[in-house]
């Protein structure tokens, strides 16, 4: 059973991309339960939430022109495992339709 959180102690992480919210979801159900180990509790058409050993998030996506604005919210601190990995699916969306994404200057390849 996961400790209980007061909601002050949960970190957000915000991110535009030129992906569809669709593709935003698909990205996040493919990458958290492979590199985080959780499983998605519930779905909605904009929002997908996950939980496991290392917490809970949730992933929303919303277009607003010609971005997705995706914010991800964790019930852990900013230090944690989890958050690290989300902040790398964050990174690995592409920001232009050019982009390719994927690891940042200071991950392993």
């Amino acid at each position: 059973m996961l400790p209980e959180t007061d909601s002050t102690d949960m970190a957000g992480y915000q991110r535009k991309t030129a992906l569809s919210p669709s593709e935003v979801l698909t990205e996040a159900e493919e990458f958290l339960p492979e590199m985080v180990g959780l499983s998605q509790l519930k779905t909605a058409s904009h929002s997908a939430t996950y939980n496991g050993a290392e917490g809970s998030v949730t992933v929303t996506a919303h277009r607003h022109g010609q971005y997705t604005e995706v914010v991800a919210t964790t019930d852990r601190l900013r230090t944690s495992r989890l958050d690290y990995e989300v902040q790398r699916l964050l990174n690995r969306l592409p920001y232009e339709p050019e982009d390719r994404g994927g690891a940042g200057s200071g991950e392993p390849t």
